[in-house]
């Protein structure tokens, strides 16, 4: 019996099964392929648009919730521009301490105001030098004494120049601030001097005495209410003043005479209670030069000043607390440094 070989049915293009199954399996290859480059292209297009949806997501997200925290940033740099706040000094500075307008316990120019100032002043290593820019009639002894016992320890701490500038105006207790100073300089129409004490009290008892008023005064000693207005002035009372302003005037007349020294000019009685001119003050031994704040410090030093203040337009208080509390929060973060894991 014989046998005959069975051959594959012809494909339809005219080729046999056994040679198209390479080109099917290719062709399928080659569809996977393309689907699989079409999955990933559609893949990235779909990335992309996410991409720029969180883009646009967030700026919105942003500009709705960030603009407030703008608005309230710029706000309080406003605040603090309008208390006096000053950021810095950045690089080398001479620090400006104003004592200007009468010197007293309530006023601007007090020993509350001005002495954490001048820590601050003394204090920062960029200050190379310190002005105090005086401009006042003087006013409590006190006050000035308590400004002048501060500036003589930080200068004793840390070893750095103070210059006093007047202004327009360094009479009587500004005056005796001026002289713990290393050198006093005025302006050439300032007026410098008063050196001396006055005491003004009211005289009210003839006034009253017309209305056919009186105040009974009982006091534990006969020099007790020698200040009260409405009782008559004994010449015991007018004696006690009198004597009390004389040593006054004899305690600040000596400072200068101790802290001027070889300066001051012979034959002059300093304690009449007069004012200079800037260059009859410097004649006399009063100061040591007639310049402007600008022009001293300028030529003296060549830095550029940085205004430590109080200004006039600040609240002293809240102004030097923001100041702390600021320049403390700022302190820590760059001593701190970046944080590394």
């Amino acid at each position: 019996m014989s046998t005959t070989p069975i051959e594959p049915p012809p494909s339809r293009d005219g080729h046999s099964e056994a040679t198209s199954f390479p080109a099917v399996v290719l062709e399928v290859l080659r569809e996977m392929r393309e689907q699989r480059d079409s999955f990933e292209r559609s893949a990235a297009l779909a990335a992309k648009e996410r991409k720029s949806e969180r883009r646009w997501r967030n700026l919105f997200q942003a500009m709705f919730f960030g603009a407030p925290v703008l608005l309230g940033v710029l706000y309080f740099l406003f605040f603090l521009s309008s208390t006096g706040f000053r950021w810095g000094p950045f690089g080398n500075v001479v620090g400006i301490v104003r004592i200007e307008g009468p010197i007293g316990s309530t006023e601007r120019a007090s020993a509350e105001n001005i002495i954490p100032i001048l820590e601050k002043a003394f204090g920062n290593p960029n200050v190379k030098g310190v002005v105090l820019h005086i401009d006042s009639p003087g006013g409590a002894p006190v006050e000035a004494e308590r400004i002048s016992s501060a500036i003589n320890s930080l200068k004793a701490k840390h070893r750095k120049e103070v210059v006093a500038v007047i202004n327009n105006l360094g009479a009587s207790a500004a005056y005796m601030v001026a002289l713990n100073a290393d050198k006093i300089i005025a302006a050439k129409y300032s007026f410098v001097g008063s050196i001396g004490a006055i005491m003004a009290p009211w005289q009210l008892d003839k006034a009253i005495a017309k209305v056919d008023v009186a105040q009974r005064v009982y006091a534990s000693g006969k020099l007790k209410a020698f200040l009260n207005p409405f009782t008559p002035v004994s010449p015991e009372v007018d004696r006690k003043a009198q004597q009390l302003v004389d040593q006054m005037g004899g305690f600040f007349l000596a400072e200068v005479k101790a802290r001027r020294g070889q300066a001051l000019k012979a034959n002059i009685d300093f304690g009449t209670g007069e004012v200079w001119p800037g260059p009859e003050a410097k004649e006399i031994g009063l100061v040591d030069a007639v310049a402007t704040v600008d022009d001293y410090v300028a030529v003296h030093w060549g830095l550029r000043p940085y205004d430590y203040g109080p200004s006039t337009d600040t609240a002293p208080f809240l102004t030097r607390s923001l100041q702390d509390a600021l320049a403390g929060a700022v302190k820590r973060l760059a001593l701190s440094g970046p944080v590394v894991q």
